[in-house]
């Protein structure tokens, strides 16, 4: 199997089988995560209005900590860089945050809160 360094296409049939194969599971690992990241988030929306109605704070320090903490030790069982794993999580915290501070925003106000 070898390849060209041209960059025309020239490259062996079994690796570009190889190369399609593996794009596909990716696709598939890809699709994975966007449903998990959308069930995650369909739980924490229950939390931010449940934070809301007993006026919580949106955020939980204390927990976020635990949370990275905890991530970066599973990062480092599966082989993932934790620092890349600890970037991930802040990201989706943030936006957990985010979406926390809009419901109580909106259960303050007396509206009801937007979905999602």
């Amino acid at each position: 199997m070898t390849t060209s360094n041209t960059g025309t296409g020239d490259v062996d049939a079994a690796v570009r089988e190889e190369l399609a194969r593996l794009r596909d599971s990716i696709d598939n690992i890809d699709a994975a995560v966007v449903h998990m990241l959308a069930e995650r988030f369909k739980c924490t929306q229950q939390v931010g209005h449940l934070k809301a109605r007993h006026q919580l704070p949106p955020a939980d320090p204390t927990r976020e900590a635990r949370q990275i903490e905890r991530l970066r030790a599973l990062a480092e069982s599966a082989k993932l860089d934790p620092a890349f794993a600890e970037k991930f999580l802040n990201f989706i915290i943030a936006e957990v945050i985010r979406h926390h501070e809009r419901i109580a925003e909106d259960t303050g106000n007396g509206r009801a809160p937007e979905a999602g």
